[in-house]
């Protein structure tokens, strides 16, 4: 690495979540999908798409129970 070069931090776990919401509306803009890249450990990316799509099915589950059963 040359001298006075910016080394990249690693992402935070919040930058993940962030990263993971962004992506599942569908808006990213393209330098920020570049940051990410450089940043984010991709296996946290999985683990928190992965959580996230399991709370948004069981919250659907959960509405559907709740307004079929007025």
């Amino acid at each position: 690495m040359e001298p006075g070069a910016k080394q990249s931090a690693p992402g935070s776990f919040f930058r993940t979540i962030k990263t993971v919401a962004w992506s599942l509306l569908g808006i990213r803009k393209n330098s920020e999908l570049e940051k990410d890249a450089a940043q984010v450990n991709p296996i946290h990316i999985i683990v928190v798409g992965v959580a996230t799509i399991i709370i948004f099915v069981l919250a659907l589950i959960v509405l559907v129970n709740w307004v079929v059963a007025k």
